[in-house]
């Protein structure tokens, strides 16, 4: 056991042995001391009232939840306005090209030039199928209802004599059609020998005029050769052009087989100027005015061949019975019968 002297005589060392030569207070081991003394009383009072204590610690709580409460609700509202500023991003549409609106029309009267287009070709089938139902059904009465007509004329004429009688039966018997000729049922292509010389070389791709000479001028073939060895299509790299030149060669060949210098002339001089420019194509917005033109000269071309068709003979018969034409047909043959029965009786009673 140390004596107090001795325990002195060892803490005056460390005194020394203090870093930087600071000195150690006396009264620092008295205060610390204190220190832990309050400490110790401290935490014996809050051993003994430990709710006291706790109030600050559940506030301090409280604070952090209402914090993170209003931190969620800011998020919440953050979320709100991106999804709103993508609601309105999505439903903004992008800027309108100039041609859309124009695009747009010219889709609408595509769409009504075809729907009339089918309306006119409904009816031209309608009227063109009666046409030919009616000639061959009713024709054959309509002949024979001439016919009559011509011979009754001709009876009375027979009869009376009278000038005015025999004019009339001419007239009624000139009415009778007669069977047409060859010639004019193909339009003068064709006569009883067969096809005329032009139509023929028409059908066939021949030239109408035959050559003057086996062989043609020293002056053709000179030319001839000249072009061919120039524009010939094996001599292209292209396809475009190699199609150009295969159409001029030919003409070239066309030209020489008939021995015509002059077009050979002159198709030398075109294959010199070389291939015509291309001319610049036009914009859109042309394109789609040129489109609505023509889209408009159809139009008014279709309403010429319906307004034909109404006011043909055939077409106003059609708009006598539009809901059953074939029954059309039907009444229209039962009156020619009933016709050509009194025509015949009228006949039988003039004949006597």
């Amino acid at each position: 056991m140390m004596t107090p002297e001795a325990e002195q005589s060892q803490a005056e060392p460390a005194g020394e042995g203090a870093p930087n030569g600071a000195e150690v207070p006396v009264g620092g081991v008295e205060q610390g001391g204190e220190a832990r003394v309050t400490a110790a009383e401290t935490a014996e009072t809050a051993a003994e009232s430990p709710g006291e204590a706790q109030q600050p610690a559940d506030e301090a709580v409280e604070s952090a939840e209402g914090a993170v409460e209003s931190a969620d609700e800011d998020v919440a509202a953050a979320d709100e306005a991106v999804a709103a500023a993508e609601d309105a991003v999505a439903v903004e549409e992008p800027a309108e090209r100039p041609e859309a609106r124009l695009e747009r029309a010219v889709r609408a009267a595509e769409q009504a030039l075809i729907e009339y287009e089918i309306a006119v070709e409904t009816f031209r089938v309608e009227v063109d199928n009666f046409s030919r139902l009616h000639h061959q059904k009713l024709g054959p009465m309509y002949t024979r209802l001439d016919e009559l007509d011509a011979r009754i004329a001709e009876a009375v004429a027979a009869r009376t004599g009278d000038p005015e009688d025999i004019r009339k039966a001419d007239e009624a018997r000139a009415r009778v059609m007669p069977m047409p000729g060859v010639e004019e049922l193909f339009h003068g292509w064709m006569d009883g020998d067969g096809l005329f010389p032009e139509a023929a070389a028409m059908l066939t791709d021949q030239p109408v005029r035959p050559p003057q000479r086996v062989r043609p001028s020293d002056e053709a073939r000179k030319l001839y050769r000249e072009l061919a060895r120039k524009a010939h299509p094996d001599l292209a790299q292209e396809e475009a052009e190699r199609a150009r030149r295969e159409e001029f060669i030919t003409r070239v060949n066309a030209a020489y087989a008939r021995g015509d210098e002059a077009l050979l002339r002159e198709l030398a001089a075109e294959w010199a100027a070389g291939p015509a420019p291309k001319e610049q194509g036009p914009t859109p917005s042309e394109e789609l005015y040129a489109r609505l033109e023509w889209l408009a000269q159809r139009k008014e071309m279709l309403t010429l061949v319906a307004k034909d068709l109404e006011e043909s003979a055939i077409g106003a018969m059609l708009r006598l019975a539009p809901d059953d034409p074939d029954r059309l047909l039907d009444e229209i043959a039962e009156q020619l019968l009933a016709q050509v029965a009194a025509r015949e009786a009228e006949l039988a009673a003039l004949l006597g």
